[in-house]
């Protein structure tokens, strides 16, 4: 992908080295010596609910390293000379869908509302609870932003199995795309639905929501191959990145076999398919996963 010297959008939020967002550190104007006992009320109520580990947390909120058991700690890291370069880089693909969704909108006479990228190391706070590297990049729509430590792409290429700038961009493009569906009002809708549902049929419609991420990043790559940014090569990274993080995919890597019920995402086939609808249709309509027949 051709994105050097190319414009960043300025709603980068970079919080890396800053432990849990600088939490403990600065409230109200002024400096605090550490934690009160309502957040660790809180903290501790939380590891009840979510199973985490609660000093964990706490050691984090203090400015900290995460303790990872043995006696080893893994302190929050500082941008380096390679996360600098993945930061210009997920800056211009975040800029490219700032254009690109401003456009769309803007022709369906309606505003788009850009959301802003957190780059976080280890973990971090958010609308949503507490973001963790573990979890993966993420959107929260409680502050509309979107969420990632960029040591996931050493993991997508590595793990995943899944190299490439177009995949890491893809990664992007599909977070970007959870927005969208936040300011279309899809997003509420799905979270007031799935409280009311069984959970098989909340994981239904989760696939169906994933599945139009997928689609709205299509039509971010639809836009950017117009404008002939792509190289030889990219479109593939991306298809082979929607693949690899496929359900199916995943459970067959992790546990041997595939449980269809169990899917969230959708499967590799259902991934690819829905980005290459994005990509070659480049239209909002065509992404209606809510309604199709077949998924």
């Amino acid at each position: 992908m051709r994105w050097r010297g190319r414009r960043q959008s300025s709603n980068i939020e970079d919080r890396r080295g800053a432990g849990m967002g600088g939490i403990g550190r600065r409230m109200g104007g002024r400096r605090t010596g550490g934690l009160g006992i309502g957040m660790i009320v809180i903290v501790f109520i939380g590891s009840l609910i979510f199973g985490f580990n609660p000093m964990t947390v706490l050691n984090m909120l203090n400015g900290g390293g995460l303790n990872v058991g043995g006696g080893t700690t893994v302190q929050t890291s500082a941008p380096t000379p390679e996360s600098d370069e993945l930061t210009q880089f997920v800056s211009v693909v975040l800029a490219d869908t700032e254009d690109v969704w401003n456009g769309v909108f803007r022709e369906a006479g309606e505003r788009y509302r850009e959301p802003r990228l957190v780059l976080f190391s280890s973990a971090t706070q958010s609308a949503c609870g507490f973001a963790q590297s573990a979890s993966g990049p993420f959107y929260c729509p409680g502050d509309e932003k979107v969420y990632i430590d960029l040591a996931f792409y050493k993991q997508l290429k590595t793990r995943f199995q899944a190299p490439g700038d177009f995949a890491q961009a893809y990664v992007v493009a599909h977070e970007v795309g959870h927005h969208v569906q936040n300011l279309m009002g899809i997003l509420p809708k799905f979270n007031e639905i799935r409280r009311r549902v069984s959970k098989e049929e909340a994981n239904r419609l989760s696939v169906r929501i994933e599945l139009q991420a997928d689609c709205f990043a299509g039509i971010w790559a639809h836009y950017t191959a117009k404008q002939g940014l792509l190289d030889r090569g990219d479109l593939r990274e991306a298809l082979n990145a929607a693949a690899q993080i496929g359900d199916d995919t995943i459970q067959r890597r992790t546990q041997g076999y595939v449980v269809p019920e169990s899917f969230s995402h959708g499967s590799a086939e259902q991934r690819q398919r829905w980005f290459r609808i994005g990509l070659e249709q480049g239209s909002v309509n065509s992404c209606d996963t809510l309604n199709a027949s077949r998924v």
